[in-house]
Formats: C-alpha cells, sequence, structure tokens
C-alpha cells in the first residue's frame, strides 16, 4: 500500500534528517517502526503525511509511493482525501470543542455526511470512556482519554492508513496496554493499515506484523517480531535484556559502545 523508496529529508537546506530512508507497510498490516528519541521516526511521518513544509523541511531525493500514486509533493490536505491520516504525538485534540465535536471534526474530508452519526457510535463502541464523556470539553480529559478521541478522530475519517506516533506517550502500563489492543482490534475488525511508531518497542513488537529498527536517519534493522525479539543487540537495547532474560546494567560503558557499532 505505501512504499518509502530511498527517500532523504532535509530542514532549512541544510539540517539532513532522513538519509536513505526505505520502508514498505503492506494493505491490512500492522508495521512498527522503531527507535530511540532523534531517530527520525516522526520525520518520517511528518513526509509521509505532507506535513514537513511548515517546518521548512522537504523530501530531496527518492520517493514515496501510496497506492501506485507518488505523494511526496503533493498537499496534507490533498494527501488526507487520499486515505492517510496522521494521529500526531501528544494526541493534538481540539481542547475547545467537546468530545462528540472532535469527531465530527475528524469526519470533514468525507461525501456521506448520513453515515456520520453512525459511525461516531462505532468509535464509542471501541472507546466506550468516549461516550460516557461525549458532552465534556475535550482539553478537560485525561491524557488517556485524549489519546482514545484523537484515535476515534482518525477513524471518523474513514481512512485507509492510519498513522500512530507515539500513541503510549506518557500514559500509565495499563492503560497503554488497553488502547494497544484497541489498535489491534480496529487493525483486525475494519481491516485498517497501521504504521505504528513507537519507543516501546515492546508492546510494539507484540501487536505489530513487521517491524523496522530505525537509527540516525537510517533503517538499522527489519523482520518480522519473532525475528527481532530473538535478535541479541534487539533485546538489549530495546527490549532491557541481555542474553539471558535479566535486566541490562549499563555500568560498563565501553561495552555498551562496542556492542551498539552495529547501529552505526
Amino acid at each position: 500500500m505505501l512504499s518509502l523508496n530511498n527517500i532523504e529529508v532535509i530542514y532549512n537546506d541544510v539540517i539532513l534528517v532522513l538519509k536513505g530512508m526505505s520502508l514498505e507497510v503492506p494493505q491490512g498490516k500492522i508495521v512498527a517502526l522503531l527507535g530511540s528519541n532523534g531517530a527520525g521516526k516522526s520525520t518520517t511521518l511528518k513526509a509521509i503525511s505532507g506535513l514537513l513544509k511548515p517546518e521548512d523541511g522537504e523530501v530531496t531525493d527518492g520517493g514515496i509511493v501510496f497506492e501506485g500514486e507518488e505523494i511526496h509533493h503533493k498537499e496534507a490536505s490533498e494527501i488526507v482525501k487520499r486515505g492517510i491520516f496522521q494521529v500526531m504525538e501528544g494526541r493534538r485534540v481540539f481542547g475547545h470543542l467537546n468530545v462528540e465535536e472532535n469527531l465530527i471534526a475528524g469526519s470533514y474530508t468525507r461525501t456521506d455526511r448520513q453515515n456520520v452519526r453512525q459511525d461516531i457510535e462505532h468509535v464509542y463502541d471501541y472507546f466506550p470512556r468516549l461516550r460516557e464523556r461525549k458532552n465534556q470539553t475535550a482539553g478537560y480529559l485525561s491524557g488517556g482519554e485524549q489519546q482514545m478521541l484523537a484515535i476515534g478522530r482518525a477513524l471518523m475519517a474513514k481512512p485507509k492508513l492510519v498513522m500512530l506516533d507515539e500513541p503510549s506517550l506518557g500514559l500509565a502500563p495499563l492503560l497503554v496496554r488497553e488502547i494497544f489492543n484497541i489498535i489491534q482490534r480496529i487493525n483486525q475488525d475494519e481491516g485498517t493499515t497501521i504504521l505504528l511508531v513507537e519507543q516501546n518497542a515492546r508492546l510494539a513488537l507484540d501487536v505489530a506484523d513487521y517491524a523496522y529498527i530505525m537509527e540516525n536517519g537510517r533503517i538499522v534493522l527489519d523482520g518480522e517480531p519473532e525475528t527481532l525479539k530473538s535478535n541479541a543487540d534487539v533485546r538489549e537495547f530495546y527490549l532491557g535484556l541481555n542474553e539471558v532474560g535479566t535486566r541490562k546494567s549499563y555500568r560498563d560503558v565501553k561495552h555498551y559502545k562496542r556492542r551498539k557499532r552495529w547501529l552505526s
């Protein structure tokens, strides 16, 4: 459905952030993009959704193809209409609107207005907490409820591809698990393709069909989740486990740096 082919992204004409980035997202699958802070994960999503321009960024090489058509030169509004919806990091709900008004705003690109009410109820089925708070101002919701609302608003656009940027950020572990379970259900029930950007590698690998690991603007490793979970370096640097399954101690910094050379 989506492929990034050796793309480069530069900010302010000088700062090279993505350096020959390539990945593929098959239709109907959950693909995880993992990496530490500053690896270029959010920039990758912004390149796909057309949101680089407001930040003085641009794709300067390579191509982004969605359903057989190049989209990296298109405006963000046109990319949304083609069925790509990004749930931004930090939730970004319309804080002055109530829950239901936020959901209605998510449907603004649709022409089938007669089905909007039905789809709002469908979102409430996934997120019963939103139904309970449908008349509450979104800015006063908890962080977890705002994340649910942001995902629900994305569903209202009837997207072909949903891109989630750090959905676990700042949330309690139990709530994160609940949201990830719902993400899996949405993928299975609706057939919605999902590109999931996450730092929580353990959770992301639990729900993904395929995963890429990114460092310094490049893909350094990819594979099926079970394969990556068994990789000693992934276990050490992303799952916090050493070869015998115990927590890693970073006191031996020289050893850590020596082992991490595979990422450079």
